[in-house]
């Protein structure tokens, strides 16, 4: 029978996320990311060939690039500097694993919003609200924020997460960190939406998260990749109207036009929308990285 990696003795404990297998190295952590996609928190029964590849490339150079805002948990990604033992696995670890420090969850989802979509889109409708805050003037759909909106949300175990408002934050954590969490989360938000605005990307929403390593507050999980974030095409966008995306919300507004309930099991996806789908990655990769040579 084919070893696993969590049988090897260098492993402590492994979980599996919805998109990413986490094993547990002592001081660190191996993050493998998988294939697999989820939407409204569901896992899909179908693979989105090399979507792993293209999620773990991206985190990996924001991680790379933005370390002048705040330090994070990226070691490496290179698989010769692994552990011995893993490097067996060389095949199934290339190209969508990294090796990252281990750290303290902070346990909620930092979501900076430039532009009305989504949840946000939804929320407004019905209550002239978005993350619980009374919004000034009258917003269309897809149009942009006079400054983005810093709206966290609860981590939940399972299920779905919580929105919550920054006044909700500050009361269930130090004021101190909240703040610094706000603070940097707008910062990679600013940074990132004037780098791709640049490659005729703009990015309408996206979340981080935060851990910790006795005092320092690290950049964890994934950066700015369409499983995180919100990618339209600039050139097809126009307030009222969604613009083309770059990111997994394809697959969103296919499964909610075919009348799935959000709850699970997911429905199975037509070939030609897992098709679209890795093309839309792929796409996204290349632009943001200018990594064009790659071979998928």
């Amino acid at each position: 029978m084919h070893k696993k990696i969590s049988e090897l003795n260098i492993v402590k404990q492994s979980w599996q996320g919805k998109v990413r297998d986490i094993y547990d190295l002592g001081d660190k952590l191996l993050i493998v990311t998988s294939d697999r996609i989820s939407a409204f928190d569901v896992v899909f029964p179908n693979l989105i060939p090399d979507k792993g590849k293209v999620l773990n490339g991206i985190s990996v150079y924001f991680f790379q690039t933005t370390k002048h805002i705040i330090d994070n948990h990226f070691i490496t990604d290179k698989i010769e500097e692994y552990p011995a033992p893993l490097r067996e696995f060389k095949d199934e670890l290339n190209g969508r694993s990294m090796l990252v420090r281990k750290t303290r969850v902070i346990p909620f989802e930092c979501i900076v919003r430039g532009y009305i979509t989504g949840s946000a889109w939804s929320e407004y409708k019905k209550t002239g609200t978005i993350g619980n805050m009374m919004m000034p003037g009258d917003y269309l759909e897809s149009q942009k924020f006079s400054n983005p909106l810093f709206t966290p949300s609860t981590k939940e175990e399972s299920g779905h997460d919580v929105n919550i408002s920054y006044r909700d934050m500050l009361q269930r954590m130090d004021e101190k960190i909240a703040c610094y969490l706000k603070d940097k989360s707008l910062e990679l938000f600013n940074y990132a939406h004037d780098k791709l605005i640049k490659e005729n990307i703009i990015v309408a929403d996206t979340k981080f998260e935060f851990g910790t390593i006795g005092p320092e507050i690290l950049l964890i999980d994934e950066v700015l990749t369409p499983d995180s974030s919100r990618f339209w095409d600039m050139d097809s966008y126009e307030i009222g109207k969604t613009p083309l995306s770059y990111d997994k919300q394809f697959i969103r507004d296919f499964v909610t036009d075919s009348g799935w309930d959000k709850n699970p099991p997911a429905p199975s996806l037509p070939e030609d929308v897992i098709s679209k789908t890795r093309e839309k990655y792929i796409q996204a990769y290349k632009v943001i990285t200018g990594d064009t040579e790659r071979q998928w």
